[in-house]
């Protein structure tokens, strides 16, 4: 199988280059798949889970914010807010983000205020998931 240079980059810092098989990344209309030779695309990266499969078999699972996709003939670069480890994701804190979001966005705000808490929740609520999902696959192992 042929392998592509990937990069996925947050502003705090790079959080992988190297070769890879496969990945699958959340775009607004779903999870998108790229392999080696995808035709150029550039996209808006929704929060979400991306994953992929590096040549020696590695499977990495990790948790993006709002960014872009560029995939051209140098390789795939995704630039995000924020890329998290499961093992990086403090739960409690992603549980009380939630929650806050989720009652200001009860209350009455700005169209403004009202969208960050949106971001916000939709940010806290990935996260869990994507620490969920790494929970799963170690009480499996």
């Amino acid at each position: 199988m042929n392998s592509f240079h990937l990069e996925i980059m947050s502003p705090d810092r790079p959080f992988f280059k190297g070769d890879c098989l496969s990945a699958v990344i959340p775009l607004a209309d779903g999870a998108y798949g790229i392999m080696a030779g995808h035709e150029p695309l550039t996209a808006a990266v929704v929060p979400g889970e991306i994953s992929f499969s590096t040549p020696d078999g590695k499977r990495t699972v990790c948790a993006v914010s709002q960014g872009m996709i560029s995939i051209g003939a140098e390789g795939v670069r995704v630039l995000c807010e924020s890329v998290l480890l499961p093992g990086e994701i403090d739960e409690e804190k992603e549980r009380r983000q939630a929650e806050t979001a989720a009652e200001n966005m009860k209350g009455r705000q700005s169209y403004r205020d009202y969208m960050l808490s949106q971001i916000t929740f939709a940010r806290a609520i990935n996260n869990l998931r994507v620490k969920k999902h790494d929970a799963a696959k170690i009480n499996n192992s």
